[in-house]
């Protein structure tokens, strides 16, 4: 078998797993439309029922004094238990709207890949179809890799939020029945703590998967993550867009966003540094995006020996996009990472 045949049989297998990934993905998309509507619904009925028990505390509140302790107890058990639950629907509803949006991208993507493998098989075999092969491979591989990573920290994170205000409330009710101002005052803790804890998983699904990344692009998105990192780090961090702020293909963002996540990230746990720079360059041709940083630097044979693996994932993604990754640090002079990655304009 000659070269040519060789390379058209792994088009021709290539184009078989992405039409079975595009079928799984609108398989997805169907069970999250569905799970979206009586999510939905739910939502609608808990926030109905949250109101009523709302007023109906408050209606105890007033006559705290004069009411029985069994129906105080009742109305509070009922108050925590409907704000729970709202909680965790609402939670998911979000989850499920984010993850939505993402496969609709995904399927966009592998669309386009599949159309581009046909055109391969309609007689333009030879090394165009063999660069479509390692470009593909690529971005499959890359976003399958993102999404089982996303979906491991979601459970990991709120799931163990949720757990620890549940212990809470559990207490609360004990504490309850030992002394009703300090259980008043418990629970008016645990609304605080609940309110908190939702927040935190609001973010948390923003830290994951913005999803004004898929509403309004990279540009946006970078400056309010920034924001959203000086505040919760307490680091003093400046960022700075250049260039023609507009939309680029899904999956170039989703790399440069990444990117920029990863590296601030390591700046926090391993950099020890006071100041921060990102930079985010829009040009026509290419985009650049610089994190710099004062801290303590590293030795960059520390990239290929492996240990800094996040930083090699980046490099070796921009290589595959035809993109540059650029290090410049040494022990004790801080650090400046730069990737530069050829413009992909967004194709409706």
């Amino acid at each position: 078998m000659s070269e040519f045949d060789g390379t058209d049989n792994v088009i021709v297998n290539l184009h078989d797993s992405i039409q079975q990934e595009i079928d799984d993905t609108q398989r997805e998309l169907k069970e999250i439309a569905l799970m979206l509507d009586q999510s939905q619904v739910e939502v609608e009925k808990l926030g109905q029922r949250n109101a009523t028990i709302t007023m109906h505390l408050q209606q105890v509140e007033n006559k705290f004094d004069d009411m029985p302790k069994e129906e105080i107890k009742t109305a509070y058990d009922a108050a925590l238990d409907a704000q729970q639950r709202l909680v965790v629907m609402r939670g998911q509803l979000e989850k499920l709207q984010s993850d939505q949006n993402h496969l609709d991208r995904y399927m966009v993507m592998l669309q386009k890949m599949k159309k581009s493998l046909d055109g391969d098989q309609s007689g333009n075999a030879g090394s165009s179809g063999e660069n479509n092969f390692a470009t593909a491979e690529m971005l499959i591989q890359a976003q399958e890799t993102e999404r089982k990573r996303l979906s491991r920290q979601m459970h990991d994170g709120p799931a163990q939020e949720l757990s620890n205000f549940i212990l809470q409330t559990e207490i609360a009710m004990r504490l309850f029945e030992v002394d009703q101002e300090k259980a008043r005052a418990e629970l008016s803790s645990l609304k605080s703590a609940a309110a908190t804890t939702f927040q935190q998983v609001r973010d948390f699904i923003f830290d994951l998967r913005p999803m004004m990344l898929d509403d309004l692009g990279l540009a946006p998105t970078v400056k309010r993550y920034c924001n959203s990192f000086r505040e919760k780090n307490k680091v003093d961090i400046v960022v700075s867009v250049s260039g023609s702020e507009r939309r680029i293909e899904p999956y170039m963002e989703v790399m440069v966003f990444r990117a920029m996540q990863e590296l601030l990230n390591n700046v926090i746990h391993h950099a020890q540094a006071s100041q921060i720079k990102v930079q985010l360059d829009m040009g026509m041709e290419f985009i650049r995006l610089a994190v710099e940083d004062n801290g303590k630097g590293f030795d960059e044979a520390e990239v290929d020996s492996g240990q800094g693996l996040g930083i090699k994932v980046i490099r070796d993604r921009a290589e595959m996009l035809n993109g540059q990754f650029e290090i410049d640090s040494a022990l004790g002079q801080g650090a400046r990472i730069s990737l530069i990655l050829p413009a992909a304009e967004l194709v409706e």
